[in-house]
């Protein structure tokens, strides 16, 4: 049987490139396929990533794909009451970023393969083929990486997400006015404006900026609520003349928690398996990549010795990706009064100092304990939604 690649990763997100290039940096022989015609473009409409999500990858940021950087984020309740974050993030040109990657990708002679469609994988003798719009690639790995849309993962026997239904689905749209990209900090608004999620407004600079709304349990069409977004955005920053440069459609895996996502020859990660952002994505990447280059250096690709791959990924997030969900299950379960009185109990103080340092348990725990001394009352009452919540 003609043998095209060890690994064959389908799909140029943050973290099929990251998995790729992790495999080949172990003399590898990886082949990556995109169903875009050249990689970034069009560019995804994900841009915005905190330095302490890139801390957790390899990955170093890089001038040359970063419009600006900023101060922090400001969670803002429907009241607009406002809790300050000060963690470093930025704004990043996505076309530039991709194609810094793709560089990456050529030196370390990864096969890249754009315009090709993956339409199934079949198991044939002990080696995955995967047929495409071009041919037939036949590898001994494959590493699905094209996005929550995918479908190849459910054809091929995987569930990889735990909760399907809890995509947050999203519209976001590059938009322009006077001075509007000025501000350093990142707005994220959370309540009946963005159900289960937020709505975000990120400066881009000058008079750029992105916004969006990201909507849980509520359909695939949130234009209803971008509208409404759009129209409370103008009216607080007293804006009559906003235009809509270009509109993205899409959406984040992020309460949907990774589930099933290996088997004998195949794996699944970034968007596709749950792993939300492009920085957790990108690590994701990086541990998929590694354990397919050691398994193909062994010569044993059985479902068991690639389930090292959510091992590894679960001591590092599974914790925190499970906290996650569980605080977005409470966002969406709490009507705006309830969130204005839960953000009221951190407006004005410094967060970073309330949740200190190590896992998200322990910070989870100080934030708790922050609650029921800072307004007993207040905190409690907030009881009935964590209880609904499933916490």
């Amino acid at each position: 049987m003609k043998h095209d690649a060890d690994v064959l990763v389908i799909g140029a997100s943050p973290a099929g490139i990251s998995a790729a290039l992790a495999a080949s940096a172990q003399d590898i022989d990886v082949t990556l396929i995109e169903q875009k015609s050249g990689i970034g473009d069009p560019p995804h409409p994900a841009n915005t990533f905190f330095q302490g999500m890139f801390d957790k990858t390899s990955e170093i940021v890089h001038s040359e794909y970063v419009i600006r950087e900023m101060t922090g984020a400001e969670i803002v309740s429907p009241a607009g009451s406002r809790i300050v974050v000060d963690a470093p993030g930025y704004i990043i040109d996505r076309r530039k970023f991709d194609e810094y990657h793709v560089r990456e990708l050529i030196e370390q002679n990864v096969d890249i393969h754009t315009g090709v469609t993956a339409h199934n994988i079949i198991k044939k003798d002990k080696k995955i083929q995967t047929s495409t719009s071009d041919r037939t690639f036949t590898s001994d790995i494959v590493i699905i990486a094209d996005g929550i849309s995918s479908q190849l993962s459910a054809l091929a026997g995987l569930h990889p997400t735990k909760y399907p239904h809890d995509i947050a689905w999203a519209i976001e749209a590059e938009v322009e006015a006077d001075g509007i990209g000025e501000p350093d900090f990142f707005e994220y608004h959370v309540g009946s404006i963005a159900p289960g999620w937020k709505a975000t407004y990120s400066p881009g600079g000058g008079d750029r900026a992105n916004l969006g709304v990201f909507v849980r349990r509520h359909g695939q069409d949130v234009s209803r609520f971008f509208d409404l977004w759009l129209e409370r955005f103008k009216k607080q920053k007293n804006i009559s003349d906003l235009r809509i440069i270009r509109k993205y459609t899409g959406g984040d895996p992020i309460a949907t928690i990774p589930n099933k996502i290996v088997s004998a020859g195949i794996m699944v990660t970034g968007g596709a398996a749950g792993q939300s952002g492009i920085g957790y994505g990108m690590r994701a990447g990086e541990i998929c990549g590694s354990v397919a280059a050691n398994a193909i250096a062994a010569s044993k690709t059985s479902a068991k010795v690639l389930s090292e791959y959510p091992r590894l990924w679960g001591k590092e997030f599974g914790s925190e990706y499970r906290l996650g969900r569980s605080a977005l299950e409470t966002l969406r379960k709490m009507d705006d009064t309830e969130i204005d009185r839960l953000v009221g109990l951190f407006a004005g103080e410094d967060v970073n100092q309330i949740t200190g340092t190590g896992s998200p348990t322990s910070k989870a725990f100080r934030v708790m304990r922050f609650m029921l001394r800072r307004k007993p009352v207040s905190a409690l009452s907030c009881l009935p939604s964590l209880i609904r919540a499933g916490i």
